[in-house]
């Protein structure tokens, strides 16, 4: 029997726990009812209304006709009087019809506002938390080459190994080194699926470049790019992060966009462009969430 309070309470807190999780939905959700209520409510008030406008005519046409037909009995300060308590008593019986209305639709707007604000407060919270594991992550990668050396960083980084690769014209095989798909969660392959795609690599390499120099243009031009603005460039299709994440100018970044396939070492050539012509790893040197920093 001791255990059953304790049992209870966890029951209890994880519901409040899921209703907290959800309360963005739950507010909306309820907000928009409540909106819709409010104005059948307010339909409803106005179909009641005339009653009252009517009620509040006769009122004032009576007194009008009575201080017309016996001024004698019937003074200006008495007829101002009554004149004042009908309107007060219409404008009183209008804001009752119409209370119901405009308060549901003060609660339902409240409740607009509170997922409006609940949904905010927790963008902000996972902006700050991505901006964080990003500076974490980057100043792990700088102490790793500090380590090993940056050529060895980028080998585990992109995890570049000795791949067996045999050319489909002459037959013979040779040994290069070749990234298997590693790298950050920004990485896409570029090939035959991408719509920008050509079968001849020279003409490959010659649009990732120039695509690599004119979203350095853009950057410098407009002070910032998104991720999905590269991927679309190339016919790469988009991601829920590159909508925040990229590059911001005169930022925290090193202010210059690069897809993480050239090796300055090697004549600025590709360094794992797969021979056979079957595709290239981009992976954007992203700056991270700029979404907040524009």
């Amino acid at each position: 029997m001791k255990y059953i309070p304790s049992a209870v309470s966890r029951k209890i807190a994880r519901q409040v726990l899921v209703a907290q999780k959800n309360s963005p939905t739950l507010l909306f959700v309820a907000g928009t009812v409540g909106v819709v209520g409010a104005a059948v409510l307010a339909c409803r008030a106005t179909l009641k209304v005339d009653e009252v406008l009517d009620e509040t005519k006769k009122g004032i046409y009576d007194v009008h006709e009575l201080r017309s037909t016996a001024p004698e009995r019937y003074t200006e300060e008495e007829s101002k009087k009554d004149l004042a308590y009908i309107y007060i008593r219409g404008g009183v019986k209008v804001c009752k019809l119409y209370a119901p209305a405009i308060l549901v639709g003060a609660l339902s707007i409240s409740a607009l506002m509170g997922s409006h604000n609940v949904l905010s407060k927790r963008n902000a919270a996972l902006t700050a938390t991505v901006a964080s594991l990003e500076k974490g992550w980057a100043e792990y990668r700088k102490r790793v080459v500090a380590e090993f050396g940056e050529e060895k960083e980028r080998e585990l980084y992109y995890d570049i190994r000795p791949c067996e690769i045999e050319d489909e014209t002459t037959g013979k095989k040779t040994v290069a080194k070749k990234s298997l798909g590693a790298g950050s969660i920004y990485a896409r392959f570029f090939g035959p699926d991408s719509k920008s795609w050509s079968p001849v690599p020279e003409y490959n390499l010659l649009f990732l470049r120039a695509q690599q120099n004119y979203a350095n243009d853009k950057l410098r031009a407009k002070g910032h790019v998104f991720l999905n603005e590269i991927y679309d460039a190339l016919g790469i299709e988009r991601s829920r992060e590159g909508s925040v994440v990229g590059w911001i100018y005169g930022g925290e970044g090193d202010n210059m966009i690069d897809f993480g396939i050239f090796n300055q070492d090697a004549n600025n050539e590709f360094f794992e462009f797969v021979i056979g012509n079957q595709g290239v790893w981009i992976d954007p040197n992203v700056d991270g969430v700029i979404w907040d920093k524009i």
